[in-house]
């Protein structure tokens, strides 16, 4: 038998993982929440998911529990973090799960961590745009980053609150503020805009989507999201009925998703789809991969514009490159001044609301 002390040892690591207020086999025993990796843990980065209880943020964290690039995964909201913590981690995976909740546990979630990602905020209704949701989201985003900006100063920030065209400015001017921007490091992830994309071309040409790479530039909202179909990959041409058809669907299927589920929910799915998929380049840029290239909303030369969607080299310390957009034709030429007038306008909002 082995002695009681190593017994204790195990139950006050295995206790850890999940982390809840109050545990009572602590009272018990006088055991302390170890802050311990499991025995075989796997090796890989640290990430955390603000907002990790909400429609996205759960389908998020599992599909980060099933990251191999990921040996510890920490799960932060203000309700209900302990259940999704506790579920998550009966996956045998190799990430070490734990959950944190509420304002007073922020920082201990957000201390050593690689890999911010935040998809916290309130998702949006029938008859809703993603302006409708800025007063609300916008005061999550910047109590989040301020707590990002005092624990993780170097971790790189993957933001999906929405509205992205305003919550990455904000996120910016809260860093600004704090003496620790680093505009490499801070991604607004249009991810799931390039994965519809990606499908609703494939549907038109009739292939496999995961063969299709469709660069989506500007931003994360209606006409700000624009398709530019002429450089699709493998190249093909389209007509100009085509073209108005795929532009349109690709800009609205948020509003798709939201009026399908009827005040059910909007595009929780298929962003905690996309949202990992994008932390995943991330991972494997941090971890030095070659060649990690993704559309991403970030701070940009590439136009008049301070922030901008296009195509960034991923690498160690965050964006390593970005690319110019390439030729564009009549027709996206006229879509791109349309989308800057719309960003102008959400920027500055994002810019005003920390400032103001």
């Amino acid at each position: 038998m082995q002695p009681s002390g190593d017994v204790n040892q195990r139950i006050a690591r295995i206790s850890a993982h999940l982390n809840p207020p109050n545990f009572q086999m602590e009272e018990r025993s006088g055991l302390k929440q170890a802050n311990c990796r499991a025995k075989g843990g796997s090796s890989g980065f640290k990430v955390a998911i603000l907002g990790a209880a909400g429609g996205i943020g759960q389908p998020l964290s599992m599909l980060m529990k099933m990251n191999p690039l990921v040996s510890v995964l920490h799960l932060y909201d203000v309700v209900n973090s302990p259940g999704v913590t506790a579920d998550i981690s009966h996956m045998d995976t190799g990430a070490v799960v734990r959950g944190f909740l509420g304002q007073s546990q922020l920082k201990d979630a957000l201390t050593g961590m690689d890999l911010v990602i935040i998809p916290a905020g309130v998702p949006r209704k029938p008859g809703m745009t993603r302006d409708d949701l800025f007063n609300i989201n916008a005061g999550i985003v910047k109590t989040l980053c301020e707590g990002i900006a005092e624990c993780c100063p170097k971790a790189i920030v993957n933001v999906i609150s929405n509205p992205v065209n305003s919550t990455v400015p904000i996120a910016a001017e809260v860093f600004k503020k704090a003496g620790t921007y680093d505009p490499k490091r801070l991604l607004g992830v249009t991810m799931l805009d390039v994965v519809r994309a990606n499908t609703f071309v494939a549907e038109v040409l009739g292939i496999d989507p995961r063969e299709v790479d469709v660069p989506v530039i500007g931003g994360h909202a209606g006409v700000t999201i624009l398709p530019l179909l002429s450089q699709v990959k493998p190249p093909c041409s389209f007509t100009p009925e085509e073209v108005d058809y795929l532009t349109a669907r690709i800009q609205n299927g948020g509003t798709e998703v939201v009026e399908a589920k009827a005040g059910a929910g909007s595009a929780t799915l298929s962003m905690a789809y996309a949202a990992v998929k994008f932390a995943n380049e991330c991972l494997r840029g941090l971890r030095g991969d070659a060649g990690v290239v993704q559309c991403a909303f970030v701070a940009s030369q590439v136009t008049d514009l301070p922030f901008f969607a296009s195509k960034v080299r991923l690498g160690r310390t965050g964006i390593d490159e970005i690319y110019p957009l390439g030729p564009l034709n009549e027709n996206e030429r006229a879509g791109l001044e349309k989308a800057k007038k719309e960003l102008a306008t959400s920027i500055d909002k994002g810019v005003s609301f920390i400032k103001k």
